[in-house]
């Protein structure tokens, strides 16, 4: 009999069912990533990662939405040290785990969401899903997405996403590579499932070593890059006037007056 657990967190969902654990984003009515869900999704990654009867996670949102990113009001002088600090460990942490992951879209995937979304190993998202990386319009940009995402879809495509900050549909990002397929939001399920289901077959070990393989080379410049665009995040783009003026008028609910320094 398959081993079943449940546990109770306030951000977030943690069912496991062996062979796969299925944790939601659960911070309703957007799912915005606070840094109390950071907290959570750490605790619940290495709970996984600890459970050898487990070969596959799958991270998706509550609701009509997988995430529309990390809290705005976390992005202050005061906070922004310990949100990147958190939110990276997380990504790291969803990069190194030795389960297979599996993303499961629907609705906005904006942000730091669409960035958690990217970092698994398999996407399924809905096809009429809205994907993008807003930041630029509050004058930052996403570190995350700046150090891996043109290795994913290309450099023009990231430049594009990144400098435009357009939002694209989950059928554009399958088309472009940030997703493995598109498909109807009745069918994200069964199509999941069929993955667990080809995963449950095979050795968890040779799983987990395959993984860290594929990743291997991607891993040295990855951690490289995420340190350097951490650094450059803090050190020259929160000293800006403008990120200060994007911040406060989005909290303001006003259009940003630039000031170009």
């Amino acid at each position: 009999m398959p081993t079943e657990t449940q546990t109770q967190y306030s951000r977030i969902a943690l069912e496991v069912r062996a062979p796969a654990a299925r944790l939601v984003l659960n911070n309703p009515p957007l799912n915005v990533i606070d840094l109390a869900m950071m907290d959570e999704l750490s605790l619940a990654l290495a709970e996984i990662n600890r459970r050898d009867d487990v070969c596959a996670l799958v991270l998706s949102g509550a609701g009509n939405t997988f995430s529309v990113g990390v809290d705005i009001a976390a992005h202050t002088p005061d906070q922004v040290a310990s949100m990147l600090s958190k939110f990276h460990g997380v990504i790291r942490a969803l990069l190194g785990t030795k389960k297979v992951t599996i993303a499961a879209v629907r609705g906005h995937c904006l942000g730091g969401g669409a960035e958690l979304a990217m970092v698994c190993d398999l996407v399924y998202t809905s096809d009429t899903s809205s994907w993008g990386f807003p930041e630029i319009k509050l004058g930052c940009f996403p570190p995350v997405a700046a150090t891996i995402l043109a290795a994913l879809v290309g450099q023009k495509h990231a430049a594009d996403l990144i400098f435009t900050s357009r939002n694209i549909s989950g059928q554009e990002a399958a088309s472009i590579g940030l997703a493995n397929r598109a498909l109807p939001d009745l069918a994200i399920e069964p199509a999941v499932n069929e993955s667990i289901r080809q995963l449950s077959k095979l050795s968890p070990v040779t799983l987990a070593i395959t993984k860290k393989a594929i990743h291997a080379w991607e891993a040295v410049h990855f951690d490289k890059g995420l340190a350097r665009a951490e650094k450059i995040y803090l050190d020259e783009l929160m000293k800006t006037v403008d990120v200060q003026e994007g911040i406060n008028a989005f909290l303001e609910k006003r259009e940003p007056v630039w000031k170009g320094k």
